[in-house]
């Protein structure tokens, strides 16, 4: 047992190794989001739903066709269904119909529903794509995010190394005599604000995963690392190979939110039609099939076969003879054509009373209270109020453009600008850290080199992500794949 145990344990140990050092790129990151979206999986079913619309819309270009049956039983003083006659008894009845009918014209109402039905599922499926993008972008903000805490805490790590190397040779100073005591607490000082600094890079990663992860629709307690990428330094004299200009005219025909709003407006368009379609007249066709049964009806009758009529005995329903406390009827000559009596059933009966009808009908709109007036005004009003909304999607994708164009441009020039104040502040922090182990200087001065020279190492690695993600925004616009590698 104890075997079993420790194999097992060692198994978990292996596992969660392995799972602690898996990593994702980033596009891995984005197929899982793509796959666990629930959003997108929402709008899928709407355009399925759409596509049901559209397809049944189709089908009502043919004729219907429908049964119809019921079975009853009825007491009492009733009309008999077969006769029409007033019974008094206990009636049985069934009755069957079936019924067809088209639709041969009504103003092109149904041709154009189903343009505006199939318009209405292409709308959708640019709704998808347009949220997939959105979802794509997100997905690449948050990884760039991670990427760019992970390198802020080593550089703060580093950091925290250079002032520990400092506090060393301070220390040493201190008990030489070279320096004083306070020079050792203020370097002790800036190695705390360093350590909080990691702590701070530690918190952000965990924050920007948090993100990345609820993106991915992965639990936060899920084991979560990302590939480590080594990004190549912006370029300071082109700082992208494309134009204002060229990225907006490509994002214009590649981003489906635009297309999105001008099929809406077709759709609109198709609706002033059908609303039209009402003012002309509509001409439909039907037909039906019936039958009934009635138990009241006679169960026998006589047929004929045409021949010689002959004289039969038949018992009088009118006239009866009493003898002997007895009532018989009279029996009566009656000259009958020559034929039999035969059973009368249920389906003989359905047989006999069976009718067909067709019918042609015509409708004709005079007065219907300006219904059909102000439903084109209403359409008209739902197309111009969709034409203002494409303008609208026209200039959202304008001004992303250019904001993420400009956003570029500036962090282009914000890293060349902080690369060359690196260069100085390089050399004033070497020059204070000599003048300050040869006690020419304080330790707040050397501080305060030190501190000008982390801040704007770190600008230049803020500098670095945002013109990599405002790249990568710009390559997508362009419909190329967003890809770090």
């Amino acid at each position: 047992m104890k075997k079993w145990l420790l194999a097992f344990a060692l198994g978990v140990s292996v596992l969660v190794h392995v799972q602690a050092q898996q990593k994702y790129t980033l596009q891995q990151c984005i197929t899982i989001a793509l796959e666990n979206n629930l959003q997108l999986r929402q709008l899928m079913l709407q355009v399925q739903t759409n596509q049901n619309v559209f397809e049944q819309s189709k089908w009502q270009r043919y004729p219907t066709l429908n049964f119809s049956g019921s079975q009853g039983l009825q007491s009492g003083r009733n009309i008999d269904p077969f006769t029409n006659q007033f019974v008094e008894q206990t009636v049985n009845f069934s009755n069957f119909s079936v019924n067809t009918g088209v639709n041969l014209f009504n103003g092109y109402q149904q041709k154009n529903i189903i343009k505006q039905n199939q318009t209405n599922v292409l709308a959708t499926q640019k709704d998808v794509e347009s949220n997939r993008n959105t979802l794509i972008l997100n997905v690449a903000s948050s990884y760039i995010s991670v990427l760019n805490n992970q390198e802020q805490l080593e550089f703060a790590r580093r950091q925290a190394e250079t002032t520990r190397l400092q506090l060393d040779r301070t220390d040493r100073l201190v008990k030489a005599g070279s320096l004083s005591q306070i020079n050792l607490y203020d370097i002790q000082s800036q190695l705390a604000n360093d350590e909080l600094s990691i702590v701070n890079a530690q918190n952000n990663i965990e924050l920007s995963k948090l993100t990345l992860k609820q993106l991915l629709n992965l639990p936060a307690s899920e084991v979560f690392e990302i590939t480590p990428i080594a990004l190549p330094a912006p370029s300071t004299t082109t700082p992208y190979d494309a134009t204002l200009e060229q990225v907006y005219n490509a994002a214009i025909k590649y981003l489906p939110d635009l297309d999105a709003a001008n099929l809406r407006i077709e759709s609109a368009k198709t609706g002033i039609e059908i609303a039209k379609g009402a003012k002309l007249p509509s001409i439909t066709l039907g037909g039906g099939l019936s039958s009934s049964f009635s138990s009241a009806a006679p169960k026998q009758r006589f047929v004929g076969d045409g021949g010689a009529s002959r004289v039969v005995d038949v018992p009088s329903t009118t006239r009866y003879v009493s003898y002997g406390g007895f009532t018989v009827p009279v029996i009566e000559k009656v000259t009958v054509p020559s034929g039999a009596i035969q059973d009368f059933g249920y389906f003989d009966q359905l047989n006999f009373n069976r009718n067909a009808s067709l019918s042609l009908s015509l409708r004709m709109p005079i007065f219907n209270g300006y219904q059909v007036k102000y439903r084109i005004a209403n359409a008209m009003i739902q197309q111009k109020n969709l034409e203002y909304q494409a303008q609208i999607v026209q200039n959202q994708i304008r001004q992303t453009v250019e904001q993420a164009y400009y956003s570029m441009v500036n962090a282009a020039k914000r890293y060349e600008a902080t690369s060359r104040q690196i260069e100085s502040l390089e050399l004033s922090f070497k020059a204070a850290e000599l003048r300050f182990n040869a006690g020419a200087i304080n330790a707040t001065e050397y501080n305060i080199a030190k501190n000008n020279l982390d801040r704007s190492r770190a600008s230049l690695i803020q500098a670095k992500y945002e013109y990599l993600f405002r790249t990568k925004i710009l390559d997508f616009y362009q419909s190329k794949p967003i890809s770090l590698e």
